[in-house]
């Protein structure tokens, strides 16, 4: 039988804290504080205007609250989260693990119900890198969505040449290296009207061996509308182009302080500069908030999730479903793969034999990861085990088996003479 002077299971953590409820144009705000008669709360409400958050602000601060809870909605916490940093400490919760009893559910009650899980310290936070280090993700996904443009781009312009008969890429490797810039420059003056001698100014290295059949592949159904549609395409590419070189100058700039680690994180194989900053603008320099490889790992969605009930294992789908970072990581492990000599090369093909290439993957990106933190954590510099660590890790066993099967059939293992 219980006690009736059992300790309480879920005790208080933050006495004085408030939960923010926030919206597009308005914020809930509950404070519970500690009154005579115990806890005690009080709920406002404040336009999203710079000047009323500062308002919310200065009653926080009169109220001594040190800490705060908002849900990650969108980009629309990030108002609030300008205002209030550097004042409290801001705990930005992920709305999956705060859930309000349905049927019963308002922006007020949101705001209570938010500030009373943190008041029992019943929600964790989300990693909100420094400023700076938010400045620099800014910045390497702008470069990533007009990388993506770009290319998207190219694509239209395989697909108008191949509406126009146009046969450019079946001749040249790269479309868009210089004697396929030039071609299609000479396609933009003249059409399909242009002679061997222009196609030959216009081809460089191996290719000017092709001229004739680079001369064949301009030669199709190139009017001026598909003319007018080329310039534009290559006008777009180009400003992209131009954009992704000064935003990789702009993060040259901004991250030179940390240009070593940068140096050390390309030792790492399949890692190029451009991923490398791209890394530091996720995780940032210093992993303060990460206390493990697995810490990050678990954060990343790198790592599978656990769900048992009943004494029985279901699926462990990692719960988190998009990151950056792992995107980053899965098309860097993919690089890695292919480095010959490379310790995640060998590693990635075992694991493939017994789980599938999309699953050695992922293992291969998780490994990578474990790397990349133990290299900024600790300063190190990397060293690739090679690819043939596994087999001489595993040599002792491997002859002990070998052993067995030549006693099995009749046979005895005699070693090497030298």
């Amino acid at each position: 039988m219980a006690n009736g002077n059992h300790n309480e299971l879920v005790s208080i953590v933050h006495p004085l804290c408030c939960g923010l409820d926030v919206h597009k144009e308005m914020v809930s705000a509950c404070l519970i504080t500690n009154g005579p008669l115990g806890a005690e709360s009080e709920i406002k409400e404040f336009s999203t205007f710079t000047d009323d958050l500062i308002k919310l602000r200065d009653w926080l601060i009169k109220a001594d609250c040190p800490i705060v809870a908002m849900e990650s909605t969108g980009i629309y916490w990030r108002p609030v989260h300008n205002i209030l940093e550097g004042y409290m400490e801001v705990m930005l919760v992920n709305a999956r693990h705060i859930k309000n009893v349905p049927g019963r559910k308002t922006d007020i009650e949101d705001s209570k119900w938010l500030a009373g899980l943190l008041r029992c310290g019943l929600v964790r936070g989300s990693f909100i890198p420094p400023k700076q280090v938010r400045e620099w993700r800014d910045l390497t996904r702008l470069r990533r969505t007009h990388v993506e443009s770009a290319a998207d781009y190219k694509r239209r312009t395989h697909k108008l040449f191949e509406s126009a008969n146009i046969k450019i890429d079946s001749v040249v490797s790269d479309l868009f290296g210089e004697t396929g810039r030039n071609l299609m420059e000479l396609l933009i003056d003249k059409g399909s009207e242009g002679s061997s001698a222009e196609v030959a100014r216009c081809a460089r290295g191996k290719l000017k061996k092709k001229v004739t059949e680079l001369h064949r592949a301009i030669q199709g159904y190139f009017t001026d509308h598909h003319r007018y549609i080329l310039a534009s395409l290559l006008k777009t590419i180009g400003t992209l182009e131009e954009e992704i070189e000064a935003i990789s100058v702009r993060l040259r700039s901004v991250m030179i302080e940390h240009q070593g680690l940068v140096g050390r994180l390309m030792g790492i194989a399949g890692i190029s500069e451009v991923t490398a900053r791209a890394i530091l603008a996720e995780i940032g320099p210093t992993l303060e908030t990460f206390k493990s490889s697995a810490a990050l790992a678990s954060w990343s969605g790198l790592c599978p999730g656990n769900n048992e009930s009943a004494g029985k294992r279901f699926s462990g789908k990692s719960p988190v479903r998009k990151n950056h970072l792992k995107t980053i990581l899965i098309e860097s492990a993919w690089a890695a793969v292919k480095v010959k000599g490379s310790y995640y090369r060998d590693k990635y093909h075992r694991l493939k034999t017994r789980r599938g290439a999309k699953k050695a993957i992922v293992g291969i990106a998780h490994r990578l990861l474990k790397a990349i933190y133990h290299v900024t954590k600790h300063g190190v510099a990397f060293k690739d085990l090679g690819e043939d660590f596994l087999t001489r890790k595993n040599a002792a066993r491997k002859l002990e088996n070998l052993r067995k099967h030549a006693n099995q059939l009749g046979y005895g293992l005699v070693p090497k003479v030298a």
